[in-house]
């Protein structure tokens, strides 16, 4: 075995640790925020507290399902809520499992209308609100990815 297939093998395993941190990260910070009402849920409702108050926008989630991904007009507002994010410097991620979200927010009612869980935002309307150990990991997590120029990194929520 070269250095260099050690070296990629190493890499591929800090890859998945952080993979995993993150995705656990990112659970808690959803617990939390929905615990302190800083969730924003929705395509729409999104792009309204983006459009009125854009600095109280700290973290961004857009998840989609594989079937989601033939929506185009679901990936037109995708394109212009990243470009909104890295324009204003709030920390975007990608996920591939609506049905997670849903189950960690406790939207699971079959008999109840379907939430759109497209976009997530996480908002701090105050200056002086709550500090997550978890938002901040994930902070890092988006800072580390953009060196490795992953703009919009996916993640994968821990089962």
């Amino acid at each position: 075995m070269t250095l260099e297939e050690v070296h990629g093998q190493e890499t591929v395993v800090e890859s998945a640790d952080r993979m995993q941190s993150a995705g656990k990260a990112l659970h808690e910070l959803l617990v939390s925020a929905q615990r302190q009402e800083c969730l924003t849920v929705g395509v729409c409702e999104s792009a309204k507290v983006m459009n009125v108050d854009p600095d109280s926008v700290t973290f961004c989630i857009l998840a989609a399902d594989e079937y989601d991904e033939g929506d185009i007009a679901l990936q037109i507002h995708f394109t212009l809520i990243q470009a909104f994010c890295c324009e204003n410097d709030i920390n975007i991620v990608r996920l591939n499992d609506t049905e997670k979200v849903a189950q960690i927010l406790g939207f699971t009612d079959e008999s109840a209308e379907p939430k759109d869980l497209h976009c997530i935002l996480i908002t701090n309307p105050n200056e002086d609100a709550w500090k997550d150990p978890a938002l901040e990991k994930l902070a890092v997590f988006c800072e580390e990815s953009r060196k490795v120029y992953d703009w919009v990194p996916t993640i994968a929520l821990p089962e």
